[in-house]
């Protein structure tokens, strides 16, 4: 993939986000998106248009500067390069924030779609690994070298988010930080919520490091149950309408499907270290009455 082959792709994807979140249409998302990426702005796109059906015409349009791109070599399909540029958004600082956007395809006769979307903490994600200007692919699974094949990590991080046990992953926000705030919103008086974490189909792409471990890609989906006590009545926030599963009715029982992306770094195996989560975003994919 040649540098200007990169450079169209992002320029698509940019008309493409632009005309979307504009028109609030989400039928244009497939166009420009893919796996988990298209999941979250789809549903997002979706939820909005029920509230403004006629669009978003102040939209502010997304633009980038100074982009890199970094291929890997790789054999077989489906394909994919990392894109990176400063936005014209910015983050609580007032910095204007760097996008990182995996684009992938299938086959030859395919467009480029983003199918990940991260932002790293001071704009940097871990270095990668480079060998006459291309990135190296990390398998899959087996032969991978890491702690974790990144095929495994999907499951791996829903079966911790469900149990707790056997954590492969470092402390913070987005993991025993995570289960902690899911125990305290469990325990709020004259309601119960009940979660649970499924691995995703969505492939992951994973880079080497320079440290032997590898930067990756992956999502999960959870499932969150909320129940009031006998009587009660949960309204659909307005702002979920859009998402709605069957018809709306009077309950006290609503089930959510949440999408889930992570951007961590696994640890080269043997090194004693844990993967850590560095980027996590998510969005809710369904509303369901019960």
């Amino acid at each position: 993939m040649s540098k200007a082959e990169g450079t169209k792709a992002l320029t698509r994807f940019t008309e493409g986000f632009n005309q979307a979140y504009r028109q609030l249409n989400p039928k244009l998302n497939p166009s420009f998106e893919a796996g988990a990426l298209l999941a979250i702005d789809q549903a997002g796109i979706k939820a909005a248009h029920a509230l403004r059906p006629q669009g978003n015409p102040g939209f502010r349009a997304l633009e980038f500067q100074d982009p890199h791109f970094t291929v890997p070599k790789q054999a077989g399909w489906p394909k994919y390069f990392i894109a990176d540029a400063v936005s014209n958004r910015k983050d609580a600082s007032g910095r204007n924030t760097r996008w990182f956007l995996v684009f992938s395809r299938n086959d030859i006769a395919e467009k480029w779609r983003a199918v990940y979307f991260a932002q790293f903490p001071g704009n940097k994600a871990p270095e990668l690994k480079t060998k006459n200007g291309y990135a190296e692919a990390v398998p899959l699974g087996s032969g991978s070298g890491l702690t974790v094949a990144p095929g495994k990590l999907s499951g791996a991080y829903a079966d911790y988010l469900n149990t707790g046990k056997g954590s492969v992953f470092a402390p913070g926000p987005q993991t025993d930080g995570w289960r902690e705030r899911r125990a305290k919103d469990s325990r709020k008086v004259g309601s119960r919520v009940q979660w649970r974490d499924t691995a995703s189909d969505h492939q992951p792409v994973a880079l080497r490091t320079t440290d032997g471990g590898a930067l990756v890609f992956f999502s999960t989906v959870y499932h969150q149950q909320q129940t009031m006590f006998a009587g009660a009545t949960i309204s659909v926030p307005e702002e979920l309408r859009g998402l709605v599963v069957g018809p709306e009715k009077k309950t006290n029982r609503m089930a959510f499907t949440t999408v889930s992306s992570q951007a961590v770094t696994v640890p080269a195996k043997g090194s004693g270290d844990k993967v850590t989560i560095l980027n996590r975003r998510e969005g809710k994919t369904s509303v369901e009455p019960l």
